[in-house]
């Protein structure tokens, strides 16, 4: 099969409102896959679907007389929440459902939340227009879930001489709901397992543990709903189902939101490192120098005993800290020898027109402050803002130390390289008035230790450092994974 899709069933699980689980089933390798045991696993799961639909009309009829318009009223919940889903990056949808369902098979019996279950994996699958394969594995497991909870309760019910409302069907609820949840993972489970190659034990531990809190709540939450049912009638059912939606819509919207800026955000990331590329394309140079200067500061950083977090800033300020040699004319940009006195007046305003670029992009509002002062001295000499000791941030001190090495040892645009002797000769010399003395000891026991040579890097690295650096900061979590 050449990257067939087909969505998996749904986990539904809580966090105030529950969620569900779906995936897909990809040929990663894009070979030919046997067929067959895909096949039988669709038909079984077919009829068992259809033995549990039989199993829950014959196991015994709808508990009360307002059954039917509870079912009715649970349904309409369900097909609703379903709607209002809220799409989650890890597959996980918050929804409603999972909750009317338990309501279902707690106040009109196993045959209700069968009804219940199956009509809206129904609705739900033809809405979103799922694959075969998918739909019917959503109704068969929508129908056997509700089936084994509804049993498990009526058991329970009848062994503790339960009645609704009582603290005794309460607890009930919540160990029928354990029941309902460990099929419908079983169900799943094995589904991913035949379709997709995922380890069920794999799945255990990275999408049922982590749920088992927020199950808890939908548990906890259908169980008050349920008791207090007999005394409050269906305006505690409304109530909660209105409070649901509403929560949905609110986070659906907030997502929306939270989605059109990360793709002005995605836009703004998209031009600037474009901006960097162009650079690179007008001078290879400065492309290969700043990528040297990236994985210098980095190693600097890592000896120095910087956070990892530290380290990842410092990277991407050592690949950006050149951004702004795009205001530079070509007879600068491309000078040979020693710079005019004008020419290195337009030198020294690279720093903060490369920190106001950045400075766009609010997340990178740290890398822009790096990238202002690389060029800053401990003696206070430096540009453009003349900073001096402890007042020029540790990790611009890095870069200018990695800087200073890579344009003495590498060809650069104004000047002639120096062998690496004298390029160390040299960092001594301006130790503590140009550059910080400690972190220059430390750059030379890292070049001493590791060997680092970039001098020679060339387009590839520049462009493997520019889309590692590209993808890091594109990587965010979104509002949703955030608060689940």
């Amino acid at each position: 099969m050449n990257s067939e899709t087909n969505e998996m069933g749904r986990l539904r699980a809580a966090f105030f409102v529950p969620r569900r689980y779906s995936g897909s089933a990809e040929n990663v390798d894009n070979k030919r896959v046997d067929r067959g045991p895909r096949t039988l696993l669709v038909c079984a799961e077919a009829a068992l679907g259809l033995a549990a639909i039989a199993a829950a009309v014959t196991f015994e009829s709808l508990a009360g007389t307002d059954a039917p318009m509870l079912i009715g009223l649970f349904l309409c919940l369900a097909v609703a929440s379903d709607t209002f889903a809220v799409a989650t990056d890890r597959g996980l949808d918050i929804s409603g459902s999972l909750l009317a369902i338990v309501l279902a098979i707690a106040l009109t019996g196993p045959l209700g939340g069968v009804i219940v279950g199956t009509l809206s994996a129904l609705v739900d699958g033809l809405r979103l227009r799922r694959p075969f394969t998918s739909l019917v594995s959503n109704v068969s497991a929508y129908a056997v879930f509700p089936l084994a909870g509804g049993v498990a309760l009526s058991a329970l019910a009848k062994l503790t001489q339960a009645e609704v409302g009582s603290l005794a069907f309460a607890a009930s609820i919540v160990a029928a709901f354990v029941v309902a949840l460990v099929v419908n993972f079983l169900l799943i489970a094995v589904h991913q397992r035949v379709f997709n190659g995922r380890p069920i034990g794999t799945q255990v531990v990275a999408v049922l543990v982590p749920l088992l809190p927020s199950e808890a709540l939908t548990a906890l939450l259908g169980a008050t709903v349920a008791t207090l049912y007999p005394k409050l009638g269906a305006a505690v059912i409304v109530l909660v189902a209105l409070v649901l939606l509403g929560f949905q819509y609110v986070l659906r919207e907030l997502q929306r939101s939270q989605a059109r800026a990360e793709r002005l955000r995605a836009i703004q990331v998209d031009v600037l490192f474009s901006m960097v590329r162009s650079l690179s394309l007008r001078d290879r140079m400065t492309a290969r120098h700043s990528a040297a200067v990236a994985r210098y500061a980095q190693a600097i950083a890592r000896a120095a005993g910087a956070s990892a977090a530290q380290q990842r800033l410092v990277h991407t300020a050592g690949l950006l800290h050149d951004i702004g040699k795009s205001i530079f004319p070509d007879h600068v940009l491309f000078a040979d020898g020693r710079l005019t006195d004008e020419q290195w007046e337009i030198v020294k305003q690279h720093p903060g027109h490369g920190a106001s670029l950045i400075g766009q992009i609010e997340e990178f509002a740290d890398v822009a402050a790096l990238v202002h002062a690389h060029h800053e001295r401990i003696d206070g000499t430096g540009y453009p803002l003349g900073l001096s000791g402890e007042d020029v941030p540790w990790l611009s001190r890095m870069i200018s130390i990695a800087d200073t090495y890579d344009v003495m040892t590498s060809r650069d645009s104004y000047r002639e390289p120096v062998a690496p002797e004298l390029a160390i000769a040299e960092l001594r010399r301006v130790s503590g008035t140009q550059l910080d003395g400690d972190l220059v000891e430390i750059f030379l026991e890292v070049l001493e230790q590791e060997a680092l040579a970039f001098a020679h890097g060339d387009d590839i690295d520049f462009e493997h450092e520019l889309a590692q650096e590209r993808a890091r900061a594109l990587a965010v979590p979104s509002l949703v994974e955030v608060i689940s």
